[in-house]
């Protein structure tokens, strides 16, 4: 049997190759088809951020939801504000019905919110206030639907202790004589514990701290050395670490605040998504709302106690 071998040149073989590779290529361009995706933008849905605190009345801000890529500005938040809703309040023998209120930023722009409607004068019957150890149903009737959820006030429960002491943050970005915030906290006997805090630090306002905590793994126990971040308003300040601590003269305010579990299941997940936000590797996440019928957000009732700190 006689072989016969092809002798191909240089030239010849990178010809060839060309020649394939052409071919090849007008193959897959005959496969390829346009293909023109439509991003539909979701209804709006309603965002329910409300609370009721002891001895304060609840405070219900009702917003609709921003397309994801809609533009930004002072005019789209003015216009997510929900207005005429039918707000109610029950504390399971009188239901109060809250009136919707504005008031004026710095930014020439209102902000508005339900609460309790005073026109019915100083009656403590016609005032609504939070009290310990009370279940509140809330009610919100808007644009065809209704919107429901329940939330407790939950006994206080303070912190054994509080103190401050040296950062061991040796970031650049930590000025000289930054104190970290520290608790010692001790977990009643009974299951089912929850806690969300916040902090005041001189005339500012609360902003919350950055976790709610459960008793599950600590039931019953003393929790000694929690150090707690201080709030501050990142909307402005976005990612500055510096506020995270305090500085001496400084004086802060603990607002150390009883939750249920569903107030404590919201802030949770809501904490876990804020932390996937634009990484790559982490898994979707939702946000588990309190209120009924689609709706986002909470309706939170907070057990507060204080304690306070001056920073030396």
């Amino acid at each position: 049997m006689k072989v016969a071998y092809i002798n191909m040149t240089s030239k010849s073989l990178r010809l060839c190759v060309f020649a394939v590779k052409i071919l090849s290529l007008c193959m897959l361009s005959s496969c390829e088809k346009t293909v023109n995706i439509n991003l539909n933008a979701g209804a709006p849905q309603l965002v329910v951020d409300a609370q009721i605190e002891t001895g304060l009345p609840p405070i219900v801000v009702l917003t609709t939801t921003v397309g994801f890529f809609s533009n930004i500005d002072l005019s789209t938040i003015q216009n997510t504000f929900v207005h005429n809703a039918v707000v109610t309040v029950s504390d399971g023998s009188k239901t109060f019905t809250l009136k919707e209120y504005s008031f004026d930023t710095s930014l020439s722009s209102k902000y508005y919110i339900y609460s309790d409607d005073t026109t019915g004068g100083l009656n403590p019957n016609n005032i609504l206030v939070g009290q310990v150890n009370h279940i509140y149903t809330l009610s919100i009737q808007y644009n065809g639907k209704t919107y429901t959820a329940a939330t407790k006030i939950p006994y206080p429960k303070p912190v054994d202790s509080m103190w401050v002491a040296p950062t061991t943050n040796t970031s650049k970005n930590i000025p000289p004589g930054a104190m970290q915030l520290f608790v010692n906290y001790t977990d009643p006997d009974t299951p089912g514990n929850f806690v969300r805090y916040f902090t005041k630090r001189n005339h500012d306002i609360y902003y919350p701290g950055s976790n709610v905590f459960s008793d599950e793994v600590i039931n019953g126990n003393k929790v000694p050395n929690i150090n707690l971040r201080i709030g501050y308003n990142d909307a402005i300040n976005a990612n500055t670490d510096s506020l995270r601590y305090l500085y001496p003269g400084d004086t802060v305010v603990l607002k150390w605040c009883m939750i249920d579990k569903g107030v404590y299941t919201f802030w949770n997940s809501y904490s876990f998504a804020q932390g996937a936000v634009g990484n790559p590797f982490s898994s979707p996440i939702n946000v588990t709302s309190n209120v009924s019928n689609g709706a986002l957000g909470v309706w939170a009732g907070y057990g507060s106690s204080f304690d306070t700190l001056i920073v030396k």
